[in-house]
């Protein structure tokens, strides 16, 4: 039986902070997140025995690599330390949680410090267009004469629904409105204080205009600054610092179960693949049911909630009838009937999720796992699941090339 990977706490930066108009640089914030996260949680740094960081794209937008040099000059205690960087575009951060997981599964160390961190509105919209565009899709293969590429491609699986099953825009639209609506209970989240109208999620070209094919406005997840940091102990590291604090172990969550999968990185090649099977993407249907056979539940019923990827409405579309919340193609039953509500029967992210909340694409899978350890200790304040004991993310990076879900509860 593998070693048990306990989540200390951590901390998440607030996601409506514009770094560079407040003068500040990828490192002031990746060390400010750290020590906010020892504080957070009172942990002292001696205690971290390994650190892993998952970033994007710091070497295109600040002209910043090697990032694992970061822990050793942000403390002391951290020269020396062993650090490491992790990439798989927007599933960075839960890479970086895996690495930092089968570490401790290992037996090599007991404590990791895990950040997710990504700095992206220091450059104009179509600069970050064309960062985070070929770089994270087939290089010169895909999405050549589109000029927002991601919009674009994720335009094309709402277009793959539509063919498949029929897609009305107004489920679409559905979701975005419960991200957002969600967002403003999230004192982190970027849209807190944004106003809409009935017209700003309806097919209106001035209030809500296309940006690539089905892809509307409100559609899109939003360019975020943000950083996030979660610890993860053994059983004995997370026994120790529950008794110096006086709570049971047990009132700690773990990861009860992960999965992890990598498909082709062409987009093409994935809707291939998927043509003649129930889900439009099987690999990321196993990688949920990885995550549910190896937390020991019996699908989606177990869970309280799912932080997922909602790049673009149509990736939450997805996400719904991939985790079994209903059958193939009948995710718009589930929106409907509001399941996915925060008083539905499976809330889907109740942090706003990347709409709402924003999404600084390293940092996204780190701030999934620490929402999901917010509402299963109960502290997701204003966003609390009431009742949470379960929770799933699902993370994904480029056209669900690389795909991560984990089951967090006690």
């Amino acid at each position: 039986m593998a070693e048990r990977v306990y989540i200390l706490g951590g901390y998440q930066t607030d996601f409506a902070q514009n770094w560079a108009r407040n003068g500040v640089e990828i490192f002031d914030m990746f060390r400010d997140t750290v020590q906010a996260a020892f504080e957070t949680i009172d942990l002292e740094p001696e205690a971290v025995e390994v650190a892993h960081v998952g970033n994007f794209a710091a070497e295109l937008f600040c002209n910043q690599g090697h990032l694992g040099g970061f822990f050793a000059a942000l403390h002391p205690a951290f020269s020396g330390l062993p650090a490491s960087r992790h990439e798989a575009a927007c599933a960075s951060g839960s890479i970086a949680a895996l690495a930092a997981g089968a570490d401790i599964e290992a037996g090599r160390y007991g404590l990791a410090a895990v950040i997710g961190v990504e700095q992206m509105r220091n450059v104009p919209g179509q600069e970050a267009a064309e960062n985070i565009g070929p770089t994270a899709m087939w290089a010169g293969h895909e999405c050549l004469d589109a000029t927002y590429p991601w919009p674009y491609m994720f335009s094309e699986l709402a277009v793959e629904y539509d063919n498949r099953y029929g897609l009305k825009q107004e489920h679409l639209a559905a979701i975005a409105k419960v991200n957002f609506a969600n967002a403003k209970r999230n004192p982190n989240a970027q849209t807190r204080k944004w106003v809409f109208t009935e017209e700003s999620f309806a097919q209106d070209d001035e209030a809500n205009p296309v940006i690539e094919g089905r892809i509307r406005k409100q559609d899109c997840g939003q360019i975020t600054d943000g950083a996030a940091c979660i610890f993860l102990a053994s059983a004995a590291k997370a026994g120790e610092y529950a008794k110096r604090r006086g709570i049971s172990i047990d009132d700690l969550p773990y990861i009860k179960g992960w999965g992890h999968r990598t498909a082709p990185i062409s987009y093409a090649q994935k809707i291939a693949e998927g043509r003649g099977t129930d889900y439009v993407f099987p690999h990321v249907r196993g990688t949920i049911t990885d995550a549910f056979a190896r937390a020991g539940i019996n699908g989606v019923d177990d869970l309280d909630g799912i932080e997922t990827h909602d790049c673009f409405t149509s990736t939450e579309y997805m996400a719904i009838d991939h985790f079994g919340i209903t059958a193939p193609g009948e995710s718009w039953k589930a929106v409907e009937a509001g399941d996915i509500e925060m008083s539905g029967r499976i809330p889907i992210n109740a942090s706003g999720g990347l709409i709402g909340l924003g999404h600084p694409v390293g940092a996204t899978g780190v701030r999934m796992l620490l929402d999901s350890y917010k509402q299963v200790t109960g502290t997701a304040g204003d966003y609390q699941i009431e009742g949470a004991a379960n929770v799933a993310t699902l993370n994904i990076g480029g056209s669900a090339t690389t795909t991560v879900s984990f089951v967090i509860g006690h």
